[in-house]
């Protein structure tokens, strides 16, 4: 006994709509590496337009968090 041929089912995402967002995702566009100006690390464009790598920005948001602390205590 043969199975009978299935049809092939509709795409849901047109095909150019599906080609122009593979376009859009493209490892060029996606990431554009800075060197840190702290450690000299790679790091990616970030908005806030510190190029800084990840542990520079961890150190420096600890560092912040560490002087909001030590503030009520020398007044």
């Amino acid at each position: 006994m043969k199975r009978k041929i299935q049809p092939k089912p509709e795409p849901v995402v047109p095909a150019d709509l599906l080609e122009q967002a593979k376009k859009s995702v493209s490892p060029d566009r996606l990431k554009k590496m800075e060197k840190c100006s702290v450690c000299g690390a790679e790091t990616t464009v970030l908005a806030a337009g510190e190029p800084l790598c990840w542990v520079c920005r961890r150190l420096k948001i600890s560092a912040w968090r560490e002087i909001e602390q030590q503030m009520p205590m020398q007044e």
